[in-house]
């Protein structure tokens, strides 16, 4: 039987509203130790922002990142998944979007992100990105 996306996505994704700042998500990313955060007004998902979106949208382009917020930085152009889909067309897809995660929504509402990690971890724990995905990050 195929792999599910709930079965191996991250669930409890961390949302913030586009008008948070990207210091806000900056912690929340680092007290999760996870490399982004859904971007969502409500239950509506707007776009997700990486730790590498801070770095290159925000810091690369400001001296003063107090007033950055979200929806300066983040990609709103979000490919989705569900969670009883396909895992392996899942991966696919974000193969041809040239993406590292995808957001799981379920009825609109974001539930998970599905990362290259999460997958390396579950089809290969035993490869480069499977181990260095389960390593503890460097806090």
């Amino acid at each position: 039987m195929a792999q599910k996306v709930k079965e191996i996505m991250t669930d409890n994704p961390v949302t913030l509203a586009p008008s948070a700042t990207v210091r806000e998500a900056a912690q929340r990313m680092r007290e999760r130790d996870i490399g982004n955060v859904l971007v969502a007004e409500g239950d509506t998902l707007r776009g997700i922002v990486t730790d590498r979106d801070i770095v290159v949208r925000g810091l690369a382009e400001r001296d003063d990142l107090s007033d950055c917020h979200l929806s300066d930085v983040c990609s709103d152009k979000v490919v989705t998944a569900d969670p009883d889909e396909d895992a392996q067309e899942t991966i696919q897809r974000m193969r041809q979007n040239s993406i590292r995660r995808i957001a799981v929504v379920h009825n609109g509402k974001p539930v998970g992100v599905l990362s290259l990690g999460d997958a390396a971890m579950e089809k290969d724990p035993n490869s480069a990105l499977g181990e260095i995905s389960s390593a503890r990050g460097n806090q």
